[in-house]
């Protein structure tokens, strides 16, 4: 019986679609992770043992990074919160095939920019000026 040989896909081929932002391509995503913090708990009739409970569902923040260009929405964004007026957004990252088909997507809820960093600038060298944005959501989840 021939099996039918299912290859990974690329991690190079992605979109990254945020709520009201128009202007971003980027170059790198981080952070899609999720984790459960144990909680222990020891009953009264088990004196020696310790029952490991699931506690509260943590998720890390998402780092986007891309070459700078003349779009200032990221910044204009991250400036709200610099503000005290903090505008949360949905978003979601999109890994596409090699045809550029969607197949699978992570969106991300409530986010807003924790940190920006500018790009690192030498003289001597020719690489492109990249911008790291940082943000911190509330909960990510495989659609």
């Amino acid at each position: 019986m021939p099996t039918t040989r299912v290859d990974p896909y690329r991690g190079f081929n992605f979109l990254v679609e945020i709520d009201g932002i128009t202007q971003a391509g980027f170059q790198e995503v981080s952070g899609l992770d999720a984790s459960t913090d144990p909680v222990d708990y020891r009953e009264g009739a088990d004196p020696n043992h310790v029952r490991k409970l699931t506690g509260l569902n943590k998720f890390s923040p998402i780092t986007l990074k891309r070459g700078i260009t003349d779009s200032d929405e990221l910044w204009k964004w991250r400036k709200t919160v610099i503000d005290g007026k903090t505008e949360r957004k949905n978003g979601s990252v999109v890994l596409l095939d090699q045809t550029g088909a969607e197949k699978l997507r992570w969106n991300f809820s409530n986010a807003w920019p924790s940190k920006w960093t500018g790009p690192a600038l030498n003289s001597t060298g020719s690489a492109v000026a990249v911008e790291t944005l940082e943000l911190t959501h509330e909960e990510v989840q495989k659609a």
